[in-house]
C-alpha cells in the first residue's frame, strides 16, 4: 500500500451546478481577446441552453470533467498549451474514452489512426492510446501547437482541429495570422462558436470535487491488467473500464504507459455515451425549396428512407423512423451528435453491400459518406471497393459500387448512378450540388484499358499517371514529423514508409530518408 500511495496521484476539483450561464460580449481565450457580436451571441446562447437543458446529461459530463480536467490541465501545462483547450475534449467526445465517430476517429480527442501515430501514439491490436487520457491529451496538445506555429493565432488553431490547417488556409488565407484580438460573429466558423458554447456552459460547473478520482500509475514493464488490479485492490472489470486502450489485457514493455486507477464512487453512466442535446450551431445548409410538408415515401437501392426536417436531431429522426437509436446510427453510418441536414434522406434499415448500379462518377462536393447515402451502400463496403487515401473525393472520379474488379462501360447506353434534384439535399451550395449523371463519357478502350484503377479520373488516360522518378536523400530535422516530410514532397505517409522499409512512424533527428520525387 505504501507503493500504491507513492505511485498514485489523485486529482480533485470543486464545483456546483447553477442556472444557465449567459454568453458575454467579451471573453478571453488562450490569451486572446474575443469580442462576440450580438448575432453570434444569440447562436452561442442557444447552444449553451441546449447543453444545459437536461440536468442529467449535463451533470454526467460535469462529473467526467471534474475527474479528467485536472489530468488534462497538468499535461497542457507541461506541453505549454493554454488550458482553455480542455473544453474541446468535452466537445469532441463528451470525455468518453472509446467514443468513435463515423469517420473512425477514436477516443477522448477523436484522432484518426494515422494522425494519432504521427503525434506519437501507438495504435494497433494490442494498444490504442487514443483511449488513454494521458497519451491522447499529449497528442492533442502537440497537434494544436503545430497548427498554432503556422497561424500564431489560437482561434485558427482551434478551427484547424476540425477542418485541418489546409482548410483554414483555403477559407481565410493569412488574414488573421498573428492577431491577438478577433471578432466572433455570424460568419465565424461554427466549430469555434460551438467550442465557446461548451466553455461557457461548463466552466463554472466543473469547478468542484469529483465523485470519482483517478490516479495515474506509470507502468514501465510488461504487466497483466489482472495483476495490477490485485496490486491496487481494484476490481479487474473496473480497471479495464478505465483503461480500454489496453486491448489485449496486457501492458507491453516497449515504453512507459500511464494506467488510470479509479478511486471513489463511479457515477451512473460515467462511461456511457449518453445522447447529446440538439445542436443549434451548425454549418449553413440548403434545403429543397417548395416541397410539401407531408412525408413522401422514397426508396434508395430498395430501402425505405425518411426525409429530415428542419431542427431534427438523430434521436428525433430515429423516433420518427420507429428504429432504435443505436441501430439508426449504424444504418446511416453516423454518430449520436451528427449534424442532420434538412431535406436529406436517412435510412430506416441497413444499407446494402452493393449498389444498384456498377459505378458512380463523382461530382463536386462528394465524399464517400455522401455517396454511400446517395447510393444506399454501406460505407465500409464502399471503402472496400474503393481503397482511397481520404474520404473527400475530386469530381470526375469513378467509384465502384459492386466489386473491386468491375469494368467501366465504354458506351453511353450503360447504366450508371443517377441522382435527381428532388431526391437529395445534402447541405452543399446550389452550384456545388450533385447533378444527375446520365452516362460515363468513356472513350473506346482496348481490353487491357477497360479495367480502370480505383480512384482514377475517367478522363485521364492511364499512361499519364506514370511519371519519371528521381531519388533524393532527406536528413530528418528535430522539428520534423513523417507526416510533414511526406507533405513536403507530395507523397503519402505510406509511400515514405515503403521507400524506407519502415514498420512504424518513428523518426529521429539526423536519420536519412529516401524520397522518390515525382
Amino acid at each position: 500500500m505504501r507503493f500504491f500511495a507513492a505511485a498514485l496521484i489523485f486529482f480533485g476539483v470543486a464545483a456546483s451546478y447553477a442556472q444557465t450561464p449567459q454568453v458575454p460580449h467579451k471573453i478571453r481565450f488562450a490569451g486572446m481577446a474575443l469580442t462576440i457580436r450580438d448575432d453570434a451571441r444569440r447562436e452561442i446562447q442557444k447552444e449553451v441552453d441546449a447543453l444545459t437543458k437536461s440536468p442529467r446529461y449535463f451533470n454526467i459530463k460535469v462529473e467526467r470533467a471534474r475527474t479528467y480536467f485536472p489530468i488534462i490541465e497538468k499535461i497542457f501545462k507541461e506541453e505549454d498549451l493554454p488550458t482553455d483547450f480542455k473544453y474541446l475534449a468535452l466537445q469532441e467526445s463528451s470525455l468518453v474514452s472509446d467514443a468513435v465517430s463515423t469517420s473512425n476517429a477514436v477516443g477522448f480527442w477523436q484522432f484518426k489512426d494515422f494522425t494519432a501515430q504521427e503525434m506519437g501514439m501507438r495504435v494497433d491490436r494490442e494498444i490504442d492510446e487514443r483511449m488513454n487520457i494521458v497519451s491522447a491529451s499529449k497528442g492533442a496538445a502537440r497537434y494544436i501547437k503545430q497548427n498554432n506555429w503556422y497561424f500564431n493565432n489560437w482561434v485558427l488553431a482551434l478551427q484547424a482541429y476540425q477542418m485541418g490547417k489546409g482548410g483554414v488556409i483555403e477559407a481565410l488565407g493569412d488574414k488573421y495570422n498573428g492577431d491577438s484580438h478577433m471578432e466572433i460573429n455570424a460568419e465565424t466558423y461554427w466549430y469555434v462558436k460551438k467550442y465557446l458554447a461548451h466553455r461557457i456552459a461548463f466552466e463554472d460547473a466543473c469547478e468542484g470535487t469529483p465523485q470519482l478520482k483517478v490516479g495515474l500509475y506509470e507502468s514501465k514493464g510488461k504487466k497483466k491488467l489482472s495483476d495490477l488490479a490485485k496490486e491496487f485492490s481494484v476490481e479487474e472489470s473496473t480497471l479495464k473500464e478505465h483503461n480500454k486502450w489496453i486491448r489485449s489485457g496486457t501492458i507491453p514493455d516497449d515504453k512507459p504507459y500511464m494506467v488510470a486507477v479509479p478511486g471513489g464512487t463511479i457515477p451512473e453512466d460515467f462511461h456511457a455515451l449518453v445522447m447529446s442535446q440538439p445542436k443549434t450551431i451548425e454549418a449553413k445548409t440548403v434545403g429543397v425549396k417548395g416541397e410539401p410538408e407531408a412525408d413522401t415515401k422514397f426508396h434508395i437501392n430498395g430501402i425505405l428512407v425518411i426525409k429530415a426536417k428542419q431542427g431534427e436531431t438523430v434521436s428525433a429522426l430515429a423516433t420518427r423512423a420507429g428504429v432504435n437509436i443505436s441501430k439508426f446510427m449504424d444504418f446511416n453510418d453516423i454518430a449520436i451528435d451528427a449534424r442532420i441536414t434538412p431535406g436529406a434522406y436517412y435510412f430506416t434499415k441497413r444499407k446494402k453491400k452493393k449498389g444498384a448500379v456498377a459505378v458512380y462518377q463523382t461530382r463536386i462536393g462528394d465524399n464517400l459518406w455522401l455517396v454511400s447515402q446517395q447510393q444506399g451502400i454501406r460505407l465500409d463496403q464502399l471503402k472496400k471497393f474503393n481503397p482511397l487515401a481520404k474520404d473527400q473525393i475530386a469530381s470526375g472520379v469513378v467509384l465502384r459500387l459492386n466489386s473491386k474488379a468491375v469494368e467501366v462501360p465504354a458506351n453511353n447506353d450503360s447504366e450508371v448512378a443517377e441522382l435527381t434534384e428532388e431526391t437529395f439535399a445534402w447541405g452543399v451550395k446550389p452550384k456545388e450540388a450533385p447533378q444527375p449523371v446520365q452516362s460515363l463519357e468513356a472513350k473506346e478502350q482496348t481490353a487491357e484499358q477497360k479495367a480502370l484503377p480505383v480512384g482514377m479520373d475517367a478522363s485521364v488516360p492511364k499512361a499519364e499517371v506514370k511519371a519519371e522518378a528521381d531519388t533524393i536523400i532527406y536528413e530528418v530535422k528535430s522539428s520534423d514529423t513523417l507526416y510533414g516530410i511526406a507533405r513536403q514532397f507530395g507523397a503519402t505517409i505510406k509511400e515514405v514508409m515503403e521507400w524506407n522499409n519502415k514498420s512504424n512512424l518513428t523518426i529521429s533527428p539526423g536519420e536519412k530518408l529516401k524520397i522518390i520525387k515525382r
